[in-house]
């Protein structure tokens, strides 16, 4: 069985290490036990469903994966879906953590996450005045180890923005370079759907009067929940300023297009005069005075070069060139 951990604990105190048998779970009045498993099988499951009569449904849920942030109660157990997540290059992968709670024993199942618990658990373990409060205190330790990981996403997806919109004030914006705000756009978005489940879960677990969860310990729920919220406020400025950057090149885009607009009708201008003269005097008309004048051919060419010097002179003042 793929087992991270799993551990009995008394007072805040590790006691001994718990095989997942009918012996090794056997538990005493007072102490509870903390597994952690990754992405086990229906067979290496059994056994624990069995120990700790599990409902079939959370059972279900937790197996089969891919469920959104949620607290079920299912007599005097709790469910609880968490959702992880990871930057990954320019994407966010995310995975999920499922937790089983009752009175003596918390079981969390990790998928597709990996950072492992061996962090928090030594965390939990060097604070046995907290760790002794029990089960749902370290349902609160696991969650707040999952949402302390989201803080570190938006500060790598912050400053990719703030260059880009540096970026976009400095230059145009290449293919590329859109096509890369669109992506983080979108991945931000997939956040938010992420966040809103996930805060509506950690305000359950802090304002309901729920199962195995303890008057003493919905305080700590109250700090995860805050914590979701300011990352979803982080994430709602950023659209902003995601918005702000499409805006800022889509300006900047018209004005070049405007400008190269100008630079073309100033040109078709400049060459129509010459254009004009030329096919006037290109129409073998017999009687034209100018024909026969001895300057004329001079007189065309300085009439040519004096109304397009003028247009020039012209537009180059009012920046059209």
């Amino acid at each position: 069985m793929p087992v991270v951990a799993s551990y009995v604990y008394r007072d805040g105190h590790r006691v001994r290490a718990a095989p997942l048998s009918e012996e090794g779970l056997r538990l005493e009045p007072g102490q509870f036990v903390w597994i952690g498993l990754v992405d086990p099988t229906d067979e290496e499951f059994d056994i624990l469903v069995r120990r700790f009569r599990l409902h079939p449904l959370a059972v279900e849920d937790a197996l089969a994966a891919h469920q959104m942030p949620k607290v079920e109660v299912y007599g005097r157990e709790l469910f609880v879906v968490a959702r992880t997540a990871a930057r990954i290059d320019e994407r966010i992968a995310y995975g999920e953590t499922h937790i089983f709670v009752g009175e003596d024993h918390v079981i969390s199942i990790r998928h597709g996450s990996a950072r492992a618990h061996n962090a928090l658990r030594a965390q939990l373990e060097a604070s046995p005045g907290e760790l002794k409060r029990g089960p749902d205190f370290v349902l609160h330790g696991i969650l707040d180890f999952i949402v302390d990981a989201y803080s570190p996403i938006v500060d790598e997806v912050e400053d990719s923005v703030l260059e880009m919109e540096q970026k976009t004030l400095d230059a145009f914006l290449t293919r590329a370079e859109i096509r890369r705000l669109f992506t983080v756009r979108r991945e931000l978005l997939k956040f938010r759907r992420i966040l809103g489940p996930m805060e509506e879960a950690t305000r359950r677990l802090q304002s309901l009067d729920l199962p195995c969860i303890d008057a003493d310990v919905r305080p700590y729920f109250r700090d995860v929940s805050d914590h979701v919220q300011r990352v979803g406020a982080r994430l709602g400025g950023l659209n902003d300023i995601l918005s702000s950057v499409f805006e800022v090149a889509n300006l900047l885009e018209q004005q070049r297009q405007g400008g190269i607009t100008r630079k073309l009708a100033s040109w078709a201008a400049l060459l129509a005069v010459p254009t004009a003269i030329a096919g006037v005097y290109g129409m073998n008309f017999e009687f034209m005075p100018e024909l026969h004048w001895r300057y004329g051919y001079y007189g065309a060419l300085i009439l040519m070069l004096t109304i397009c010097g003028g247009l020039f002179v012209t537009f180059k003042r009012t920046k059209w060139l």
